[in-house]
């Protein structure tokens, strides 16, 4: 039985490649801070080693211990961290980084691997934890992979676009299932028909496995759903698995700044669309999940979570001054 060891593992992404890999006959071994509860505590074939992946001598002695086959690097956010992994697992059969689509410097529709430049990283940047800083620091991290497969390391990166699904702590999506959930009338910026390219989490997780197991040393790979969806399909799509309906109300710059609100200040909006080509992944063999059954199971996992994501959009409040606005004209 191969052995896959998890760089992190325990929260969203990580979570769902123990469960991807587990369900593939692989051991696993999981190495974080043990900062969060662990969900695989009482789970057979997971064990867990506890250190720190910033400190190379942890990181160093958990792989002499584990020796693994594979390797998944979900907590890599400083190209440094990327540079030690791959040489302290140089011999393994496969090291995956995962990576980001912010990882790209243009907009280009779409994006694509190989051809899409990537951003530039300063020295600073490379050292800094602040948001505007992550996609630099993800690109370096992918050039840190390539110059490891460029010295033999079977190393490979895997770019995800926003990531969505069951035990998603960033509540980015729990925000408009809240809405739609507790509301008739739901607001959305602009016309609705903003793209801002989705990844259901356990087709992020299928994508790191088959990206492990065939990918080539060297390549990244865009992670994203097959079939896109606008912010105003996503919240029909969202209404459909709650079986409710839900009337769009949509609210352009004049009507939010009413409220003191503009158009990003809605999560999951984004001006300018944002599209990966995945292409090169599903060469490889992967599919992605369709997107009612990506929601359902999205919707029923946040029905069981206490997460309502109230604080990435808009308060009610301000949305009935908005609706009040639109019910004039």
């Amino acid at each position: 039985m191969d052995h896959l060891f998890v760089i992190g593992g325990t929260r969203f992404i990580g979570r769902h490649v123990v469960d991807e890999f587990r369900e593939h006959d692989y051991e696993v071994t999981v190495f974080n801070r043990g900062n969060h509860e662990n969900p695989f505590a009482d789970s057979d074939g997971v064990s867990h080693i506890e250190g720190d992946r910033t400190d190379d001598g942890d990181l160093a002695a958990a792989a002499r211990e584990v020796d693994p086959d594979v390797v998944v690097d979900c907590v890599a956010y400083k190209p440094r961290e990327v540079r030690t992994a791959t040489r302290i697992f140089d011999d393994v059969d496969a090291y995956v980084f995962v990576s980001s689509g912010s990882a790209y410097g243009r907009e280009d529709l779409p994006k694509r691997e190989g051809e899409t430049p990537l951003c530039e990283c300063t020295d600073e940047q490379a050292r800094d934890d602040s948001d505007s800083s992550y996609g630099p620091r993800k690109a370096e991290g992918d050039r840190a992979v390539f110059a490891a497969a460029d010295n033999g390391v079977n190393a490979m990166s895997v770019r995800p676009c926003i990531v969505y699904g069951p035990h998603d702590y960033t509540e980015r999506l729990d925000y408009w299932i809240d809405r739609a959930n507790e509301y008739d009338r739901v607001v959305v910026p602009g016309d609705g028909t903003n793209v801002w390219h989705r990844a259901y989490v356990e087709d992020v997780a299928s994508a790191i496995r088959v990206v492990a197991e065939l990918g080539d040393a060297g390549e990244a790979y865009n992670v994203g759903d097959r079939r896109m969806v606008t912010l105003e399909e996503m919240v029909d799509l969202i209404a459909a698995a709650l079986g409710t309906d839900v009337e769009v109300v949509h609210a352009g710059a004049r009507e939010l700044a009413t409220a003191d609100l503009a158009l990003d200040d809605f999560i999951l909006y984004r001006e300018y669309p944002h599209i990966l080509d995945t292409n090169k992944l599903a060469d490889l063999g992967w599919e992605s999940t369709p997107l009612d059954e990506a929601m359902a199971r999205s919707v029923e996992d946040h029905l069981e979570s206490d997460r309502d994501g109230r604080e990435h959009g808009p308060s009610r409040e301000a949305e009935e001054r908005i609706l009040g606005v639109l019910d004039t004209l």
